[in-house]
């Protein structure tokens, strides 16, 4: 099935997403507040790329042993995770700032984490948040058959060991960023004719993904072969570690918000139509986790608020924990779900907990 192919219904009986929009604008209009980013937002831009961009020119600075280079390196993955959750998620959504300048180069930031934002926009903003756990569209699910994330996806025998071998695959997500994903990617979005605001055009995005590969693999690989007194393939494995380190931080923040027990697999009917409309879907399909936890709220960019994320990617995430209250008690109020898990630990098990039951034979699941 195409993705324009699927259709939400327009409305809810109750008016859910209607009574809840005019709630949260009133609550921003009421405090005189702006929907984007502001100083703690700028603040926490600062120390997340400071965590990322400090351990790199500490290497580079070549006064450190190797061991402690190899710590750096792990730190360096860390603020990579860091400034895609916190920086370059909200100017790739056009939230970081009111100046559409600003959320561009907040956005380009992912230009030195690997990724491409033409890819991102589709994957992301388009993909992901309007088909939110259904096979097939949301690419966040699929993992080339060696996971399954979803079930109405194939089985097989070793699935049965996911709840295993999982974290081995996931520290891998951001290397395939920078080796092999987005030339696939892009070459099957123009494919497709995909795009996120205006049409595509190919020589451009082209242009711009072997530019910036190539910039890319200069700053991380030939400046620190060319500048460090050790051997080439110390240089690499450094840089797998510090993806190793981003690709497992970010893999598993992605995976709670929609692979936990809660989260539901909605599919559409034969002629496409999804049973909930679009906000209702969100709500079924994504849930929060850590909410009380300032340190995991600050560090993921509101990730951890992925309900409030997925039906308002128009406000910035440093707002999610007010609006929270606001979101939890409509849907409560309109009897609809609102998943979350206390505790980040509370999350993971419940995530490797789908992972096991997943894994099983579909006949034996039942």
């Amino acid at each position: 099935m195409n993705y324009s192919d699927i259709r939400f219904p327009k409305t809810d009986s109750a008016d859910f997403f209607k009574t809840l929009n005019s709630r949260v604008n009133a609550y921003f209009q009421q405090n005189d507040i702006s929907k984007f980013g502001n100083w703690r937002l700028y603040f926490k831009s600062v120390v997340v790329f400071s965590i990322f961009l400090v351990p790199y020119f500490l290497i580079l600075s070549n006064n450190f042993n190797q061991w402690a280079m190899l710590l750096f390196t792990i730190v360096l993955g860390m603020g990579m995770s860091f400034v895609g959750m916190c920086v370059m998620h909200d100017g790739n959504h056009g939230t970081y700032s009111r100046n559409r300048w600003v959320n561009n180069l907040m956005g380009s930031s992912i230009y030195i984490l690997a990724g491409n934002v033409y890819n991102w926009k589709v994957q992301h903003n388009v993909l992901h948040h309007t088909y939110t756990n259904i096979i097939g569209m949301d690419e966040d699910i699929e993992a080339k058959g060696l996971l399954r994330l979803h079930k109405h996806q194939p089985w097989k025998r070793f699935h049965r060991f996911q709840h295993y071998y999982s974290v081995l695959l996931y520290g891998l997500m951001t290397i395939s960023w920078a080796i092999s994903k987005d030339y696939s990617q892009m070459k099957g979005y123009i494919k497709r004719g995909l795009s996120f605001e205006k049409k595509v055009n190919p020589t451009k995005e082209w242009t711009i993904l072997i530019a910036t590969k190539i910039l890319y693999v200069a700053i991380w690989i030939v400046l620190p072969i060319l500048v460090l007194d050790i051997a080439w393939w110390k240089v690499l494995i450094g840089f797998f570690v510090m993806h190793y380190t981003a690709g497992l931080i970010l893999a598993l923040v992605f995976q709670l918000a929609h692979v936990v027990e809660n989260t539901e697999n909605p599919m559409p009917d034969e002629s496409g139509t999804m049973e909930n409309t679009w906000a209702i879907h969100q709500l079924a399909t994504t849930a929060n986790f850590a909410r009380r936890n300032w340190l995991v709220s600050f560090f993921v960019g509101g990730l951890n608020y992925q309900i409030e994320h997925h039906i308002f990617p128009n406000i910035s995430h440093v707002h999610y924990p007010k609006i929270s209250k606001i979101v939890k008690e409509t849907a409560l109020e309109f009897g609809l779900p609102y998943n979350e898990y206390p505790t980040t630990r509370q999350a993971i098990i419940s995530h490797f907990r789908t992972l096991k039951e997943l894994g099983r034979r579909p006949a034996m699941a039942a």
